[in-house]
């Protein structure tokens, strides 16, 4: 078996897979003799994909990857020279590249909420700017499919819901890190075999409707395919007739073959038709055969709302696979997280820097910032999340005193709290210094770290809006800058 570290994403290098700006702003700062000045960038995102509540941060390990193998190679040095707009001493600068600058991140399966810093790079211009769009890319990505299967697995009320999304995905990769991300989020297991062979998710599949038509009839497919899995038997009843000739013919094979090997079975599936209806005769045609421990699995573009409803009617199913709208959150199939800078360091002495727009959501929060989470020491449940700068510590022995950043006059004291400091430092210096975790430990944090939301911040219609302040101090900063600028 191989390591279960992120074999796929170490064996390339993406240094290349950056915005040309990136490169054109890069060559800009070494003629200017910019290239030592320390700058801070920020990840973070405006808007919760679907309206929800809450969004979920996955990508890390396969960011700690990316950042490893950054290097300029002779090609890529080669085609930067072939476009006649980058200078000598450009190139001599990326062939000796090497990544020296301090990263903060959030732990994977840590709920997150618009605003908040998820990523921040700290270091010489250059590189933190040439980062952008692979930090994007791979955060982005895995935190929106994340954030759709978590809804999805919600809504199914502890049914197992399988991520069947390989052949819907947008690319090798999302394929592959989408099922990753939504394993995370809650996802009992995928369709793709590879993210079985590099992260050990349950690869689950039975057969297709091809598997059926081959055979004379469906009874003989059936037969063949229980003789083959006797242990592992689960049935596609859909091909012709549910009711009429799927379901009679599965549990004849049932009773033929997989009891008399002394197994019993484990589904039958259905992938089309009215769920609710069919799964109701279904589970009544197997509990009368004697079978009551033969599961229901249903497929057919399902999402969040459509299996919400279908349990609401009364719908008798044990596993959820869902494909094309978990795999590419075809809801809103956009995360946006941007990338912005939000201070310089001059002299030692951080300066901190803004970004004004005509709209409101637009306006960035300056300042090398942490971020905290509030705890109630009584019921453990999140109270709220706190940015600060970076020195200020939140000391929860003392009360402390949150307030809303815009209607400033809504404050509350808290007394009975816990803190908790959501950034954690990945890289110094240019060096990892995190131990990523298993995946199965994120998956783990992950269910924990939601299961402190209030359910009112875990509804699907129009969610309670969880409370993310700014400190005090940084409050102040931040008006500072903007009567400055806005002036």
């Amino acid at each position: 078996m191989i390591p279960l570290k992120d074999t796929w994403n170490a064996r390339q290098n993406y240094t290349m897979l950056a915005d040309f700006y990136e490169f054109t702003m890069a060559n800009g700062y070494l003629q200017n003799n910019m290239q030592d000045k320390i700058a801070y960038f920020d990840m973070f995102f405006r808007k919760v994909p679907d309206n929800g509540g809450f969004a979920i941060m996955v990508g890390t390990e396969q960011l700690i990857e990316y950042i490893k193998n950054l290097k300029f190679d002779d090609e890529d040095i080669e085609y930067f020279r072939s476009k006649k707009i980058f200078s000598e001493d450009f190139l001599e600068y990326l062939k000796n590249f090497k990544f020296t600058c301090d990263v903060w991140a959030m732990p994977e399966g840590t709920p997150i909420f618009p605003g908040e810093p998820m990523v921040i790079v700290r270091g010489p211009i250059i590189q933190a700017q040439l980062v952008e769009t692979m930090i994007l890319l791979t955060v982005n990505h895995q935190s929106l499919i994340a954030t759709k299967a978590n809804r999805i697995v919600r809504a199914a009320k502890g049914a197992p819901v399988m991520e069947f999304g390989t052949r819907r995905a947008h690319g090798y990769h999302s394929a592959i890190f989408g099922a990753r991300a939504a394993y995370i989020a809650g996802c009992a297991g995928s369709a793709c075999t590879m993210a079985d062979r590099h992260y050990e998710i349950p690869a689950m599949g039975t057969m297709a409707h091809s598997w059926i038509q081959t055979f004379p009839s469906e009874y003989e497919a059936f037969k063949a395919y229980a003789e083959v899995y006797p242990d592992n038997c689960t049935l596609l009843v859909d091909t012709y007739n549910v009711l009429k000739s799927g379901m009679p013919n599965a549990i004849r094979v049932f009773n033929e073959v997989v009891v008399k090997k002394g197994y019993r079975p484990k589904g039958v599936r259905i992938d089309s038709g009215d769920i609710a209806y069919l799964s109701r005769k279904m589970r009544k045609m197997l509990d009368e055969a004697g079978f009551p421990d033969c599961k229901i699995i249903v497929s057919n573009s399902l999402d969040e709302y459509i299996i919400q409803d279908i349990i609401n009617q009364g719908a008798k199913v044990d596993v959820f696979g869902v494909g094309e709208r978990l795999i590419t959150s075809k809801s809103e199939p956009v995360f946006g997280g941007v990338y912005k800078l939000v201070a310089i360091e001059e002299n030692g002495k951080i300066i901190p820097k803004i970004k004004l727009s005509e709209d409101v959501g637009k306006i960035t929060i300056p300042g090398f910032k942490q971020v905290y989470r509030l705890y109630s020491r009584e019921t453990g449940e999140a109270i709220a999340d706190v940015i600060t700068k970076f020195h200020e510590e939140i000391d929860d022995t003392k009360p402390y005193t949150i307030f809303d950043p815009v209607h400033t006059w809504k404050r509350k004291t808290l007394t009975d709290f816990k803190a908790k400091k959501l950034l954690v430092k990945i890289f110094e210096n240019g060096k990892c210094i995190y131990r990523s975790p298993s995946l199965e430990e994120i998956r783990k944090y992950c269910k924990e770290q939601v299961d402190t939301l209030w359910d009112e911040v875990k509804r699907f219609e129009n969610p309670h809006k969880y409370y993310v302040d700014l400190s005090q101090e940084l409050w102040d900063e931040r008006q500072m800058l903007l009567n400055e600028y806005s002036n």
